[in-house]
């Protein structure tokens, strides 16, 4: 993980308000919380002050944010700066890819998904465009593991990539055409590679089911007595040991104690 700070001054805007339908949006998140919990929607209104700002966090939403829930500005900038679905600078008009860097995804291949970042986007990360349209960065685990390699943009992952379908999805996204989020193989959601393996032929049992066994005496009819059987409970207990032998009888008592002190 790099350091994340906000962007430099030349930057940022001076202020922030939220559009009204946005407004209403934040107030309804802070509703569904009790009086004095309103800091637990913040998340959500970071996330809306984001989508609102050409998908980055400004310090003047950090602030506005901070004032609408009663919160310190550092409170707010710290969820800002650790959660890296915040952008905290410009990123591209149309697309900003994050690609999936952690172990599997790794193996499957990101590193051809960074190679055609660097090769179309920028060299380095968190770089714009030469037109400012895109830009990328490579994230921690994005969960879709069993579909690696994979990207996020934007709320939308994109499954099951190769080097073309890279280049593909960034054309896609740049004639403002993007292609569906998902699986890029034509599988659904993920299920195995080439369709189903199991519960086929219209989800029924591809076997016989199993026999149950005969049973090994005839079942009683309402008029039988039930056999006595010994309860599972029952537990075998030791036969009983006789008394020890009263050991005064061979060796009766000597009478010996402690002395008592002569008379005077």
């Amino acid at each position: 993980m790099s350091v994340r700070r906000l962007a430099p001054k030349e930057l940022q805007p001076a202020t922030f308000a939220f559009t009204p339908e946005n407004l209403a949006f934040a107030q309804k998140q802070i509703a569904q919380y009790p009086a004095g919990r309103q800091a637990s929607a913040v998340i959500a209104i970071l996330w809306r002050a984001q989508e609102q700002h050409a998908g980055w966090v400004t310090e003047a939403a950090i602030r506005f944010v901070a004032d609408m829930l009663a919160m310190p500005y550092i409170r707010v900038l710290e969820v800002a700066t650790f959660y890296t679905q915040f952008q905290l600078q410009p990123v591209g008009k149309k697309a900003h890819i994050q690609v999936c860097g952690t172990t599997p995804c790794m193996l499957r291949g990101a590193g051809d998904l960074i190679d055609v970042c660097q090769h179309r986007i920028h060299h380095d990360p968190f770089h714009l465009s030469a037109d400012g349209d895109f830009s990328w960065e490579e994230v921690e685990c994005l969960g879709a593991c069993v579909n690696a390699p994979m990207a996020m943009i934007w709320s939308d992952t994109y499954e099951d990539l190769t080097r073309d379908s890279m280049n593909s999805l960034i054309d896609g996204f740049a004639a403002d055409t993007p292609p569906k989020p998902g699986p890029q193989i034509g599988r659904q959601f993920a299920a195995p590679e080439g369709g189903a393996r199991t519960l086929i032929g219209g989800g029924a049992m591809t076997r016989p089911p199993i026999e149950p066994e005969a049973a090994k005496e005839p079942a009683l009819a309402d008029g039988d007595a039930k056999k006595p059987t010994k309860s599972a409970s029952d537990r075998e207990s030791p036969a009983p040991k006789a008394p020890a032998a009263d050991a005064s009888k061979d060796h009766p008592p000597t009478g010996s104690g402690p002395e008592k002190a002569p008379k005077k």
